[in-house]
Protein backbone atom coordinates (compact mmCIF):
# COMPACT_ATOMS: atom_id res chain seq x y z
CA UNK A 1 0.00 0.00 0.00
CA UNK A 2 1.02 3.63 -0.49
CA UNK A 3 1.48 4.99 3.03
CA UNK A 4 1.63 8.63 1.95
CA UNK A 5 -1.55 8.39 -0.11
CA UNK A 6 -3.41 6.55 2.64
CA UNK A 7 -2.41 9.19 5.16
CA UNK A 8 -3.45 12.00 2.84
CA UNK A 9 -6.86 10.39 2.29
CA UNK A 10 -7.56 10.39 6.00
CA UNK A 11 -6.51 14.01 6.52
CA UNK A 12 -8.00 15.39 3.32
CA UNK A 13 -11.22 13.57 4.11
CA UNK A 14 -11.90 16.22 6.75
CA UNK A 15 -12.55 18.75 4.00
CA UNK A 16 -11.06 22.20 3.49
CA UNK A 17 -13.63 23.98 5.66
CA UNK A 18 -13.05 21.71 8.66
CA UNK A 19 -9.29 21.97 8.27
CA UNK A 20 -9.53 25.74 8.19
CA UNK A 21 -11.73 25.74 11.30
CA UNK A 22 -9.31 23.42 13.11
CA UNK A 23 -6.40 25.68 12.19
CA UNK A 24 -8.22 28.74 13.57
CA UNK A 25 -9.12 26.94 16.79
CA UNK A 26 -5.58 25.64 17.31
CA UNK A 27 -3.98 29.02 16.62
CA UNK A 28 -6.38 30.56 19.11
CA UNK A 29 -5.22 28.03 21.71
CA UNK A 30 -1.64 29.14 21.15
CA UNK A 31 -2.59 32.75 21.83
CA UNK A 32 -4.52 31.71 24.93
CA UNK A 33 -1.24 30.48 26.44
CA UNK A 34 0.12 34.02 26.21
CA UNK A 35 -3.09 35.60 27.47
CA UNK A 36 -3.08 33.20 30.42
CA UNK A 37 0.27 34.68 31.42
CA UNK A 38 -1.08 38.23 31.07
CA UNK A 39 -4.13 37.37 33.19
CA UNK A 40 -1.88 35.72 35.81
CA UNK A 41 0.25 38.87 35.94
CA UNK A 42 -2.79 41.09 36.44
CA UNK A 43 -4.15 38.84 39.20
CA UNK A 44 -0.77 38.82 40.95
CA UNK A 45 -0.55 42.60 40.81
CA UNK A 46 -4.12 43.05 42.10
CA UNK A 47 -3.72 40.65 45.01
CA UNK A 48 -0.38 42.15 46.06
CA UNK A 49 -1.69 45.72 45.81
CA UNK A 50 -4.89 44.85 47.65
CA UNK A 51 -2.86 43.52 50.58
CA UNK A 52 -5.49 41.01 51.71
CA UNK A 53 -2.89 38.29 52.27
CA UNK A 54 -0.73 40.64 54.32
CA UNK A 55 -3.68 41.38 56.58
CA UNK A 56 -4.54 37.71 57.03
CA UNK A 57 -0.94 36.83 57.82
CA UNK A 58 -0.73 39.64 60.36
CA UNK A 59 -4.03 38.63 61.98
CA UNK A 60 -3.04 34.99 62.47
CA UNK A 61 0.37 35.93 63.83
CA UNK A 62 3.73 34.25 63.87
CA UNK A 63 3.08 31.51 66.39
CA UNK A 64 0.63 29.49 64.28
CA UNK A 65 2.82 29.16 61.23
CA UNK A 66 1.13 26.09 59.74
CA UNK A 67 -2.34 27.58 60.06
CA UNK A 68 -1.06 30.83 58.60
CA UNK A 69 0.47 29.13 55.56
CA UNK A 70 -2.66 27.05 54.90
CA UNK A 71 -5.11 29.94 55.34
CA UNK A 72 -3.15 32.44 53.26
CA UNK A 73 -2.71 29.86 50.49
CA UNK A 74 -6.40 28.91 50.48
CA UNK A 75 -7.56 32.52 50.40
CA UNK A 76 -5.19 33.31 47.55
CA UNK A 77 -6.44 30.49 45.33
CA UNK A 78 -10.07 31.32 46.00
CA UNK A 79 -9.55 35.04 45.36
CA UNK A 80 -7.57 34.29 42.19
CA UNK A 81 -10.38 32.01 40.95
CA UNK A 82 -12.93 34.79 41.41
CA UNK A 83 -10.74 37.36 39.67
CA UNK A 84 -10.10 35.08 36.71
CA UNK A 85 -13.70 33.86 36.41
CA UNK A 86 -14.60 36.04 33.38
CA UNK A 87 -11.51 34.80 31.55
CA UNK A 88 -12.21 31.21 32.58
CA UNK A 89 -15.76 31.43 31.23
CA UNK A 90 -14.54 32.83 27.93
CA UNK A 91 -11.61 30.46 27.39
CA UNK A 92 -13.12 27.25 28.75
CA UNK A 93 -16.83 27.58 27.97
CA UNK A 94 -17.80 30.39 25.59
CA UNK A 95 -15.04 29.67 23.10
CA UNK A 96 -15.49 25.90 23.37
CA UNK A 97 -19.22 26.27 22.78
CA UNK A 98 -18.60 28.50 19.78
CA UNK A 99 -16.43 25.85 18.15
CA UNK A 100 -18.89 23.06 18.95
CA UNK A 101 -16.54 21.35 21.37
CA UNK A 102 -19.10 21.21 24.19
CA UNK A 103 -22.84 21.40 24.72
CA UNK A 104 -22.56 21.82 28.51
CA UNK A 105 -24.93 24.39 29.98
CA UNK A 106 -23.28 27.43 31.53
CA UNK A 107 -24.93 26.67 34.88
CA UNK A 108 -23.43 23.17 34.94
CA UNK A 109 -20.07 24.52 33.82
CA UNK A 110 -20.02 27.05 36.66
CA UNK A 111 -21.11 24.43 39.19
CA UNK A 112 -18.31 22.08 38.18
CA UNK A 113 -15.80 24.92 37.94
CA UNK A 114 -16.68 25.96 41.49
CA UNK A 115 -16.30 22.42 42.80
CA UNK A 116 -13.01 22.01 40.95
CA UNK A 117 -11.75 25.32 42.36
CA UNK A 118 -12.63 24.30 45.90
CA UNK A 119 -10.90 20.90 45.64
CA UNK A 120 -7.85 22.31 43.87
CA UNK A 121 -7.54 25.17 46.36
CA UNK A 122 -7.69 22.85 49.36
CA UNK A 123 -5.12 20.44 47.94
CA UNK A 124 -2.82 23.26 46.80
CA UNK A 125 -3.07 24.94 50.22
CA UNK A 126 -2.12 21.70 51.95
CA UNK A 127 0.82 21.26 49.59
CA UNK A 128 2.08 24.81 50.10
CA UNK A 129 1.69 24.43 53.85
CA UNK A 130 4.18 21.58 53.52
CA UNK A 131 6.48 23.67 51.33
CA UNK A 132 6.62 26.50 53.86
CA UNK A 133 7.29 24.00 56.63
CA UNK A 134 10.23 22.66 54.61
CA UNK A 135 11.52 26.19 54.03
CA UNK A 136 11.64 26.70 57.79
CA UNK A 137 13.09 23.32 58.77
CA UNK A 138 15.41 22.25 55.95
CA UNK A 139 17.19 25.53 55.33
CA UNK A 140 18.98 26.19 52.06
CA UNK A 141 18.03 22.82 50.55
CA UNK A 142 14.28 23.36 50.93
CA UNK A 143 13.86 23.35 47.15
CA UNK A 144 15.22 19.78 46.91
CA UNK A 145 12.98 18.49 49.71
CA UNK A 146 10.01 20.29 48.14
CA UNK A 147 10.58 18.36 44.93
CA UNK A 148 10.24 15.16 46.94
CA UNK A 149 7.04 16.49 48.51
CA UNK A 150 5.72 17.27 45.03
CA UNK A 151 6.37 13.68 43.91
CA UNK A 152 4.56 12.31 46.98
CA UNK A 153 1.63 14.67 46.42
CA UNK A 154 1.30 13.65 42.77
CA UNK A 155 1.34 9.96 43.65
CA UNK A 156 -1.23 10.52 46.39
CA UNK A 157 -3.61 12.38 44.07
CA UNK A 158 -3.23 9.80 41.30
CA UNK A 159 -4.03 7.05 43.79
CA UNK A 160 -7.13 8.72 45.22
CA UNK A 161 -8.47 10.64 42.23
CA UNK A 162 -10.31 7.72 40.58
CA UNK A 163 -12.03 6.88 43.87
CA UNK A 164 -12.67 10.23 45.55
CA UNK A 165 -12.40 13.06 43.00
CA UNK A 166 -13.45 11.95 39.52
CA UNK A 167 -16.86 10.58 40.66
CA UNK A 168 -17.70 14.09 41.87
CA UNK A 169 -17.68 15.32 38.26
CA UNK A 170 -19.02 12.36 36.32
CA UNK A 171 -21.22 9.34 36.88
CA UNK A 172 -19.34 6.06 36.55
CA UNK A 173 -21.29 2.90 35.75
CA UNK A 174 -20.48 -0.54 34.36
CA UNK A 175 -20.20 -0.61 30.57
CA UNK A 176 -23.49 -1.96 29.15
CA UNK A 177 -23.38 -5.54 27.94
CA UNK A 178 -22.44 -5.95 24.31
CA UNK A 179 -19.53 -5.97 21.93
CA UNK A 180 -17.93 -2.86 23.41
CA UNK A 181 -17.87 -4.29 26.93
CA UNK A 182 -16.65 -7.67 25.71
CA UNK A 183 -13.79 -6.02 23.84
CA UNK A 184 -12.76 -3.75 26.73
CA UNK A 185 -12.94 -6.62 29.25
CA UNK A 186 -10.66 -8.69 27.04
CA UNK A 187 -8.19 -5.85 26.59
CA UNK A 188 -8.16 -4.89 30.27
CA UNK A 189 -7.65 -8.52 31.25
CA UNK A 190 -4.37 -8.59 29.39
CA UNK A 191 -3.27 -5.67 31.59
CA UNK A 192 -4.43 -7.48 34.76
CA UNK A 193 -7.31 -5.05 35.30
CA UNK A 194 -10.39 -6.98 36.54
CA UNK A 195 -13.80 -6.71 34.78
CA UNK A 196 -15.40 -4.99 37.79
CA UNK A 197 -12.94 -2.11 37.28
CA UNK A 198 -14.21 -1.25 33.80
CA UNK A 199 -16.55 1.72 33.67
CA UNK A 200 -18.38 4.06 31.36
CA UNK A 201 -18.72 7.70 32.38
CA UNK A 202 -20.92 10.51 31.08
CA UNK A 203 -18.08 12.35 29.38
CA UNK A 204 -20.59 13.93 27.00
CA UNK A 205 -21.56 16.14 29.95
CA UNK A 206 -18.41 18.18 29.43
CA UNK A 207 -17.20 17.38 25.92
CA UNK A 208 -18.27 15.98 22.58
CA UNK A 209 -14.92 14.20 22.23
CA UNK A 210 -14.56 10.44 22.50
CA UNK A 211 -12.10 9.84 25.32
CA UNK A 212 -10.97 6.98 27.50
CA UNK A 213 -8.47 6.55 30.27
CA UNK A 214 -6.71 3.76 32.12
CA UNK A 215 -4.96 4.50 35.36
CA UNK A 216 -4.85 4.18 39.10
CA UNK A 217 -2.61 1.98 41.19
CA UNK A 218 -3.28 -1.42 42.72
CA UNK A 219 -6.90 -1.68 43.79
CA UNK A 220 -7.73 1.65 42.12
CA UNK A 221 -6.52 0.53 38.67
CA UNK A 222 -9.34 0.80 36.15
CA UNK A 223 -10.40 1.50 32.59
CA UNK A 224 -13.03 4.16 31.92
CA UNK A 225 -14.48 5.11 28.55
CA UNK A 226 -16.73 8.04 27.70
CA UNK A 227 -20.35 7.41 26.76
CA UNK A 228 -19.51 9.17 23.49
CA UNK A 229 -18.00 5.82 22.48
CA UNK A 230 -21.45 4.26 22.17
CA UNK A 231 -22.77 7.23 20.21
CA UNK A 232 -20.13 8.00 17.63
CA UNK A 233 -17.28 5.48 17.68
CA UNK A 234 -16.96 2.17 15.84
CA UNK A 235 -15.83 -0.97 17.67
CA UNK A 236 -12.42 -0.77 15.98
CA UNK A 237 -12.08 2.84 17.14
CA UNK A 238 -12.99 1.85 20.69
CA UNK A 239 -10.41 -0.94 20.65
CA UNK A 240 -7.72 1.31 19.18
CA UNK A 241 -8.29 4.22 21.57
CA UNK A 242 -8.74 2.04 24.65
CA UNK A 243 -5.64 0.11 23.64
CA UNK A 244 -3.76 3.40 23.54
CA UNK A 245 -4.94 4.31 27.06
CA UNK A 246 -4.14 0.86 28.44
CA UNK A 247 -0.73 1.32 26.85
CA UNK A 248 -0.12 4.30 29.13
CA UNK A 249 -0.98 2.10 32.11
CA UNK A 250 1.06 -0.93 31.07
CA UNK A 251 4.08 1.16 30.11
CA UNK A 252 3.91 2.93 33.50
CA UNK A 253 3.75 6.38 31.99
CA UNK A 254 2.17 7.71 35.17
CA UNK A 255 5.35 6.99 37.11
CA UNK A 256 7.48 8.42 34.32
CA UNK A 257 5.38 11.57 34.53
CA UNK A 258 5.79 11.82 38.30
CA UNK A 259 9.57 11.58 37.93
CA UNK A 260 9.71 14.05 35.04
CA UNK A 261 7.51 16.71 36.64
CA UNK A 262 9.14 16.27 40.05
CA UNK A 263 12.49 17.11 38.50
CA UNK A 264 10.86 20.13 36.85
CA UNK A 265 9.44 21.13 40.26
CA UNK A 266 12.88 20.92 41.86
CA UNK A 267 14.28 23.22 39.17
CA UNK A 268 11.38 25.65 39.64
CA UNK A 269 11.86 25.77 43.41
CA UNK A 270 15.62 26.23 42.95
CA UNK A 271 15.00 29.17 40.61
CA UNK A 272 12.40 30.60 42.96
CA UNK A 273 14.91 30.48 45.81
CA UNK A 274 17.24 32.69 43.81
CA UNK A 275 14.94 34.89 41.73
CA UNK A 276 12.02 35.49 44.09
CA UNK A 277 13.22 38.91 45.35
CA UNK A 278 13.49 40.25 41.78
CA UNK A 279 9.99 39.09 40.85
CA UNK A 280 8.59 40.40 44.14
CA UNK A 281 9.99 43.87 43.46
CA UNK A 282 8.33 43.95 40.04
CA UNK A 283 4.94 43.52 41.71
CA UNK A 284 5.72 45.85 44.60
CA UNK A 285 5.84 43.10 47.23
CA UNK A 286 8.27 43.14 50.14
CA UNK A 287 7.63 39.48 51.00
CA UNK A 288 10.45 36.97 51.17
CA UNK A 289 10.37 33.43 49.79
CA UNK A 290 9.57 32.21 53.34
CA UNK A 291 6.47 34.43 53.68
CA UNK A 292 3.14 32.85 52.68
CA UNK A 293 1.89 36.28 51.64
CA UNK A 294 4.38 35.99 48.77
CA UNK A 295 2.35 33.14 47.25
CA UNK A 296 0.98 35.29 44.36
CA UNK A 297 4.53 36.00 43.23
CA UNK A 298 5.56 32.35 43.62
CA UNK A 299 2.58 31.14 41.59
CA UNK A 300 3.29 33.70 38.86
CA UNK A 301 6.88 32.49 38.70
CA UNK A 302 5.55 28.97 38.24
CA UNK A 303 3.31 30.15 35.41
CA UNK A 304 6.25 31.79 33.64
CA UNK A 305 8.46 28.76 34.19
CA UNK A 306 5.89 26.29 32.83
CA UNK A 307 5.36 28.44 29.75
CA UNK A 308 9.09 28.67 29.09
CA UNK A 309 9.68 24.93 29.42
CA UNK A 310 6.51 23.94 27.52
CA UNK A 311 8.54 22.79 24.48
CA UNK A 312 10.35 20.36 26.81
CA UNK A 313 7.19 19.15 28.59
CA UNK A 314 5.43 18.83 25.24
CA UNK A 315 8.32 16.75 23.90
CA UNK A 316 8.01 14.41 26.88
CA UNK A 317 4.25 14.14 26.34
CA UNK A 318 4.63 13.47 22.60
CA UNK A 319 7.11 10.69 23.38
CA UNK A 320 4.78 8.78 25.68
CA UNK A 321 1.82 9.34 23.34
CA UNK A 322 3.82 7.79 20.51
CA UNK A 323 4.68 4.83 22.73
CA UNK A 324 1.01 4.37 23.65
CA UNK A 325 0.06 4.43 19.96
CA UNK A 326 2.67 1.75 19.36
CA UNK A 327 1.23 -0.39 22.16
CA UNK A 328 -2.26 -0.09 20.68
CA UNK A 329 -1.08 -1.05 17.21
CA UNK A 330 0.95 -3.98 18.53
CA UNK A 331 -1.76 -5.43 20.76
CA UNK A 332 -4.91 -4.59 18.77
CA UNK A 333 -3.61 -4.25 15.21
CA UNK A 334 -6.37 -1.78 14.32
CA UNK A 335 -4.47 0.84 12.33
CA UNK A 336 -7.55 2.07 10.49
CA UNK A 337 -9.52 2.23 13.72
CA UNK A 338 -6.75 4.28 15.32
CA UNK A 339 -6.44 6.52 12.25
CA UNK A 340 -10.18 7.22 12.02
CA UNK A 341 -10.37 7.95 15.75
CA UNK A 342 -7.38 10.28 15.50
CA UNK A 343 -8.92 12.17 12.60
CA UNK A 344 -11.86 13.03 14.86
CA UNK A 345 -9.45 14.80 17.22
CA UNK A 346 -8.28 17.00 14.34
CA UNK A 347 -11.32 19.18 14.96
CA UNK A 348 -9.55 20.62 18.01
CA UNK A 349 -5.91 19.96 17.11
CA UNK A 350 -4.92 21.04 13.58
CA UNK A 351 -3.52 17.90 11.93
CA UNK A 352 -0.84 19.52 9.76
CA UNK A 353 1.20 21.95 11.87
CA UNK A 354 4.64 23.14 10.88
CA UNK A 355 7.50 21.33 12.59
CA UNK A 356 8.38 24.30 14.82
CA UNK A 357 4.74 24.78 15.79
CA UNK A 358 4.46 21.12 16.75
CA UNK A 359 7.65 21.24 18.84
CA UNK A 360 6.59 24.36 20.75
CA UNK A 361 2.85 23.91 21.19
CA UNK A 362 1.73 20.31 20.66
CA UNK A 363 1.54 17.92 23.61
CA UNK A 364 0.56 15.14 21.19
CA UNK A 365 2.23 14.31 17.90
CA UNK A 366 0.34 15.83 15.01
CA UNK A 367 -2.61 13.79 13.79
CA UNK A 368 -0.98 13.53 10.38
CA UNK A 369 2.20 12.06 11.91
CA UNK A 370 0.21 9.60 14.03
CA UNK A 371 -1.95 8.49 11.12
CA UNK A 372 1.19 8.10 9.01
CA UNK A 373 2.68 5.78 11.64
CA UNK A 374 -0.56 3.80 11.75
CA UNK A 375 -0.47 3.40 7.97
CA UNK A 376 3.18 2.33 8.15
CA UNK A 377 2.14 -0.32 10.65
CA UNK A 378 -0.68 -1.43 8.40
CA UNK A 379 1.67 -1.76 5.46
CA UNK A 380 4.11 -3.81 7.53
CA UNK A 381 1.42 -5.91 9.25
CA UNK A 382 -1.36 -6.61 6.76
CA UNK A 383 -4.44 -8.29 8.29
CA UNK A 384 -4.64 -12.04 7.94
CA UNK A 385 -7.06 -13.54 5.47
CA UNK A 386 -10.62 -13.42 6.72
CA UNK A 387 -10.01 -10.54 9.11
Amino acid sequence: MNVEAATARYIDGLGAANLEKAAAYTTGNHWILLWNLVVAGIVTWLVVRWGVLDRIEARIGDRRKQLRAFTVSLVYFLVAAVLTLPWTIYASWFRETGYGRTSQAISDFLLQAGLSTLITSLLAALFLMGVYWLIRWTGRRWWLWSGGLFAAAMAFIILLSPVLIEPLFNKYEPVPSGKVRDAVVEMAGRAAIPPEQIFMFDGSRQSNNFTANAGGVGNTARVAISDVALKSASLDEVRAVTGHEIGHYVLKHTWCGILFYSIAAIILFWLADRLFPSFARVFGSNASIADPRGIPVLIFMGTVFLLLISPLTNSFARTIETQADGYSLKTENKPDGLASALVKTAAYRYPRPGKLEEVIFYDHPSVEARVHRAMEWKAAHPPAAGQ
